[in-house]
């Protein structure tokens, strides 16, 4: 058997077990960035600062801190503006409650009701029944609708639109329990509110603020260890956009996103690992990472695929055979 197979091979069988994520190859918590220290060094500060009120501008520089746990990191206090449309209450009939019913969280009534015609095709119905529950609160519910807006799905689409049902969600949830039924909603809506920063929405007040962008990426990768705002955090490391470039804070939340899985993250990180950019060579593991990235790649992520053929055409057998031995170790620390 060819090394590469024997790569994918384990892979695969990895995957298939439902491997959740556990400890890197050093054994340190997948949180925590103390495996890429051996290679980048001691740690460097990180610049994490609070949320600006939503009247204020936000602050573009602040003094450096080091990287924070996720008790260190303070609520932020109305960390979006409102901007989007208008909320317009929508009507509900008033239902009284029979004898011995059992009292529902508010609007989840109405967010079942949604769902439950989401998966028979009727949209109409769903967006009306998932408003009321919006409007009552309904965290997973504003979730859907921002973003059904966001894709145009069952309605027009709206990236205004769902930047406000994603605001109410950050604006409401932000000091909830990371470990909160719904706290992965809360992280992906300060993720998306990240990436409408980065870029902006065209023809409309949310324009493109790549420090406000930090803020959520931060707040999410740090309070709620969420790996996909990890990785974009590295990204604007990377680039330097919203914050002076960094490579070694870069990989350290690289670090972070692929221990859990991010394949974006193990991509990146591979891939710099390989070639020995802003970090010490480290060719055979970064073949780990990119063998494991490449077998989590979509259809559209070409980019990640010519990273791994590349840096395969380029390694020594010696190399992939390490890589094949790095692979076990890491699958059996996920299992372990």
């Amino acid at each position: 058997m060819r090394t590469s197979e024997g790569i994918v091979r384990i892979v695969v069988i990895g995957l298939a077990l439902g491997l959740a994520p556990a400890r890197p190859l050093d054994g340190t918590p997948s949180d925590g960035p103390a495996g890429i220290d051996r290679v980048i060094g001691p740690a460097a500060p990180v610049s994490l600062e609070h949320m600006p009120p939503a009247v204020a501008a936000p602050s573009r520089s602040a003094p450096a801190t080091p990287v924070p746990s996720r008790l260190d990191v303070p609520r932020p206090a109305a960390s979006v503006p409102s901007i989007g449309p208008e909320r317009t209450a929508v009507p509900r009939p008033v239902e009284t409650p029979g004898s011995g019913t059992q009292a529902l969280p508010a609007g989840e009534k109405d967010f079942r009701s949604g769902t439950e015609a989401l998966r028979a095709g009727e949209k109409d119905k769903a967006v009306t029944s998932l408003q009321y529950a919006a409007e009552q609160g309904h965290a997973l519910a504003q979730w859907k609708l921002g973003r059904m807006y966001a894709e145009g799905d069952g309605v027009e689409r709206s990236d205004l639109r769902a930047f406000e049902y994603f605001r109410r969600i950050a604006d409401a949830h932000a000091d909830d329990s990371p470990s909160a039924r719904h706290a992965r909603v809360v992280a992906t809506a300060f993720v998306a509110l990240g990436h409408y920063y980065r870029d902006g929405i065209p023809n409309s007040p949310v324009k493109a603020d790549p420090a406000r962008a930090l803020e959520m990426f931060s707040y999410a990768a740090s309070y709620f260890g969420d790996r996909d705002a990890q990785y974009h955090l590295a990204r604007l490391y990377l680039d330097g956009k919203g914050v002076a470039r960094d490579a070694r804070q870069a990989a350290r939340w690289l670090s972070r996103a692929a221990n859990k899985g991010q394949h974006h993250a193990q991509a990146q990180l591979g891939w710099m690992l390989f070639n020995g950019e802003h970090l010490l060579r480290q060719r055979a593991r970064g073949l780990m990472w990119l063998t494991l990235a490449r077998d989590s790649a979509t259809a559209n992520e070409a980019w990640i695929v010519e990273f791994y053929d590349s840096a395969f055409e380029q390694a020594s057998d010696d190399e992939r055979a390490t890589a094949l031995v790095y692979l076990e170790q890491w699958i059996k620390g996920r299992r372990d």
